[in-house]
């Protein structure tokens, strides 16, 4: 049975404290109110109070830290210390839509030893993260080196070799956002080659899952650091690999990202690769 660090406990407190704050909204979606931040993304009053909840929660435990937020942008703690990076609501669009397929992501993101260097980046790698997904009641989570969980249960990738027998998840691009060309020319490189492509609209569960094993294989672009942090480590401390299209890895991927273990990374990325070319 695996034990949960101080660190990780104070991040699921507060996920599920936010969490249950979400459950109450969306059974009472028809009522929320809403307001428009872009061509078809919305923001709901049950995000915000979200990840109003999710900043008190951290900043009482962790006073000195800095914060990513998603709404409200990024706020500086003391550069020597880590820093949180929050999606307080990741699959919005399903949540106003009655849709049970949302998630609360919370990473750690610990500053480069170094500072900045040349890159001019001060942020290094992601050390602790966890997914909730409060209808499901499912807590999945991972520290560095410690491995990946859903509660106490130690997640592995899956141990599928054959792109016919694999289930892979994206990401479609929307009104906009995305480039529907480029998805359009991966998705017709792939498609025929899996057993199947499904797109649930909530990329830190897709991570998660993929995680789990219950997906084989991930691909989106033009994600944010708050939607990838957290699923990310998730795949690797489950024994999968996560890179950019171009199969470069860094700390976190967002603009660009591609997930499997370690036989179907490789084949997607061939596909994946020929189609851009």
């Amino acid at each position: 049975m695996s034990m949960y660090s101080g660190l990780v406990r104070v991040m699921e407190r507060a996920a599920r404290k936010a969490g249950g704050k979400l459950r109450r909204d969306f059974g009472e979606v028809e009522h929320l109110q809403v307001s428009r931040k872009g061509p078809a993304d919305f923001v709901s009053k049950a995000d915000q109070i979200s990840e109003r909840t999710l900043y008190d929660e951290l900043l009482a435990a962790r006073p000195d830290w800095g914060f990513v937020l998603e709404e409200g942008g990024t706020i500086e703690g003391d550069p020597t210390k880590p820093r949180w990076i929050i999606d307080p609501l990741d699959g919005t669009s399903n949540f106003l839509h009655a849709i049970p397929h949302f998630a609360i992501s919370i990473a750690v993101q610990e500053p480069k030893p170094g500072g900045a260097g040349m890159s001019g980046d001060p942020w290094g790698e992601v050390t602790a993260g966890v997914i909730y997904q409060p209808i499901l009641d499912e807590t999945y989570w991972a520290e560095k080196s410690r491995g990946a969980w859903l509660h106490d249960g130690r997640l592995r990738v899956s141990s599928r070799r054959s792109l016919s027998e694999a289930l892979i998840a994206t990401g479609i691009p929307f009104s906009g956002h995305g480039d529907f060309a480029e998805w359009s020319r991966i998705f017709g490189a792939i498609g025929p080659e899996v057993a199947g492509i499904r797109r649930y609209g909530t990329a830190s569960l897709d991570l998660a899952w993929l995680a789990a094993g219950r997906f084989d294989g991930f691909w989106e672009s033009g994600l944010n650091d708050w939607d990838t942090a957290a699923g990310c480590l998730m795949v690797r401390e489950a024994g999968g690999f996560v890179s950019d299209f171009r199969g470069r890895s860094q700390p976190i991927h967002s603009r660009q990202v591609l997930a499997a273990n370690d036989a179907l990374h490789s084949r997607l990325h061939k596909l994946l690769a020929n189609a851009l070319k």
